[in-house]
């Protein structure tokens, strides 16, 4: 095992929860730590939609902007993978990828999510700039024009729906999968939706920018964007390492201060309940923060 360092608060996590949460507890002069493996979620992402003074920002203009304003409280960032993680007697003890230990008195997990693209060649190409999970983050830029969403058997229909509000133009592609009851085509036709069962062998585009969904049967659908509903995942396992509890949905559950069920754990942004928006994990963040100095003081007191 290699040197220990001791801290007030390790945060796991360098988006905008874990940056916020560290930008509090740095201005409550706790020493804090930060460690980010740089797989934010939205890395993918041309824009950062929907944040108030921040809106159209790159993803990464934001991040390194966050950093350079947490310097000036002594924050301290490492950019190492942190693989386990354990709690005992009051105390959090992490470890990264080289075997160096780190301990606090209080852990706020910020980890993320991860979004699990639909099983389509090349989507990678055109994720981040006109394929989407998110259309409050990117449904506006795609407003007005034929708009398609992805989503296996009866996954997809709330949020083709939801897409109405950005276009009339509206497709639901379910894969070659068809498990929609009569209710939910009749739902579908009477909002205008349209449906496509068939098979979806490849994108065609340029640049990253779709330009037509290229199905089994030889047609060429022309679509200038694609949202998907296939679901996500956590970034990483340290909540089941730590025992958290999970929600149905897959996420930490969190009580009202962020707070875990494990006492002096905390958990926000997208790996937690709440909203999954960065304006959103930035207030939960800052909520965290908050909530973690305070009880720190509580139990500094004689």
């Amino acid at each position: 095992m290699k040197e220990k360092y001791m801290y007030d608060v390790i945060i796991i996590g360098g988006g905008p929860a874990g940056l916020n949460a560290a930008m509090l507890l740095g201005r409550s002069r706790r020493k804090v730590v930060v460690f980010d493996n740089g797989q934010h979620r939205n890395r993918w992402a041309q824009h950062m939609n929907g944040f108030l003074s921040s809106d159209g920002m790159r993803p990464h203009d934001f991040i390194q902007k966050g950093r350079a304003e947490l310097a000036k409280y002594n924050v301290e960032i490492l950019e190492k993978v942190i693989v386990t993680a354990t709690h005992s007697k009051g105390n959090f003890i992490v470890n990264d990828a080289e075997g160096t230990m780190y301990k606090a008195k209080k852990l706020l997990l910020a980890t993320g999510l991860k979004d699990k693209l639909p099983e389509i060649a090349d989507i990678e190409t055109y994720y981040g700039k006109s394929v989407h999970h998110c259309q409050y983050c990117d449904g506006w830029e795609s407003r007005d024009q034929p708009i398609a969403v992805y989503g296996l058997n009866r996954d997809g229909i709330g949020q083709a729906l939801a897409m109405k509000t950005w276009s009339a133009d509206v497709t639901l592609f379910t894969d070659g999968t068809n498990k929609l009851s009569r209710l939910d085509a009749e739902l579908l036709q009477r909002n205008e939706v349209k449906l496509c069962t068939t098979k979806i062998t490849g994108l065609a585009g340029d640049n990253g920018m779709l330009q037509e969904i290229i199905l089994a049967n030889g047609e060429r659908r022309q679509h200038k964007a694609l949202f998907f509903s296939t679901g996500s995942k956590q970034q990483c396992d340290l909540g089941e390492q730590l025992g958290c509890e999970f929600t149905s949905k897959g996420v930490i559950r969190t009580r009202r201060q962020q707070n875990s069920n494990i006492p002096g754990l905390y958990v926000a942004g997208d790996a937690a309940r709440d909203m999954q928006l960065v304006i959103v994990a930035a207030a939960e963040g800052a909520r965290a923060g908050v909530a973690i100095n305070m009880e720190l003081q509580r139990e500094e007191r004689k």
